[in-house]
């Protein structure tokens, strides 16, 4: 496919940096969409058919710019878990709303925001029957990265390599609730067009994040932001 072939050949050729990457960006060819969320230092790339919903591919990691280039440390890719551990640099033509590459134009979604939980995220904690429990992640990871209205959760493995699930889409955070509206599921495509709302705090700089899964059972979940974890 055409986008897939492109979305590689950015990921390893050079291009030329320009304004602030943060928030979301779209490319879309026919009933095939790719999503890029981009946070101060980390990153997701997700591709999916729309109609109906089919999970394709996603890959991410971290990134930083050096020299006029944009550096990217690959954590998951499902294409290609080879990638994973290496680092790449790329570059490419921008402006304020859009990305050119080859012909191809990356529209921008939002620029981090609206929403109040913009940003990289780990999970580091859960209560149970009252108790919370946390921890700080090792190789086995459970990361939510948001812009300003798209979210996206990844399951992996950096040193295995292994991948273990992703869903994303749509969000909002009004008066104390989150609200997701998943576009695709890679366990379940039929769980695309799903709407969840959750009730949300931020307490210590920690994401307290509770309600019922996409299987209806209670949860209580406790995320915390990558760059104050150092991970």
């Amino acid at each position: 496919m055409k986008l897939f072939t492109y979305l590689y050949t950015i990921l390893f050729s050079g291009f030329l940096i320009g304004q602030d990457l943060t928030g979301a960006w779209s490319s879309s060819e026919g009933d095939i969409k790719s999503v890029w969320i981009m946070t101060a230092n980390h990153f997701s790339i997700t591709q999916y058919k729309t109609e109906p919903s089919v999970f394709i591919s996603t890959s991410g990691g971290s990134w930083d710019k050096a020299d006029g280039y944009v550096r990217m440390n690959w954590e998951f890719d499902t294409s290609s878990p080879k990638k994973v551990g290496i680092q790449t640099t790329i570059n490419f033509i921008q402006n304020e709303n859009s990305i050119q590459w080859n012909g191809t134009l990356w529209s921008r979604i939002d620029n981090g925001q609206p929403g109040d939980l913009q940003g990289a995220w780990l999970i580091t904690g859960r209560k149970k029957e009252g108790i919370i429990s946390e921890r700080i992640p090792g190789a086995r990871r459970t990361m939510k990265i948001l812009s300003g209205t798209q979210f996206q959760w990844i399951a992996y493995n950096v040193e295995t390599k292994e991948f273990f699930g992703t869903g994303g889409g749509n969000y909002q955070t009004v008066n104390g609730r989150y609200t997701e509206e998943i576009l695709y599921f890679s366990r379940d495509n039929s769980r695309a067009g799903t709407k969840l709302q959750f009730n949300f705090e931020l307490l210590d700089d920690k994401w307290h994040h509770s309600g019922k899964s996409t299987k209806g059972k209670p949860i209580y979940e406790i995320w915390s932001k990558r760059a104050y974890l150092g991970i």
